[in-house]
């Protein structure tokens, strides 16, 4: 199903519309009007190459992240209030 942009001639206010096989026509959510431009939008593009470097960023985060919590459980562990 595919997403389009559009902005409204009335009020210039740009939104995404899901069109499905029973989609009524777009209107403004904002306005409620439906003179509407169908914007040029960017298509998103997906390969297993892709798909890896999202994984591969993903998980250099999740490290990080991981390795913070667990020098702070490993310091209130072993901090004492003397």
């Amino acid at each position: 199903m595919p997403i389009y942009e559009y902005e409204c001639l009335k009020c210039g206010h740009q939104f995404e519309y899901l069109v499905l096989p029973a989609s009524p026509e777009p209107t403004c959510p904002e306005c409620r009007r439906q003179d509407l431009k169908r914007l040029v939008s960017l298509c998103a593009v997906s390969s297993e190459a892709t798909r890896q470097a999202h994984l591969d960023r993903a998980r250099k985060q999740y490290g990080k992240v991981n390795r913070e919590k667990q020098y702070e459980e490993h310091k209130q562990a072993h901090h004492h209030d003397d």
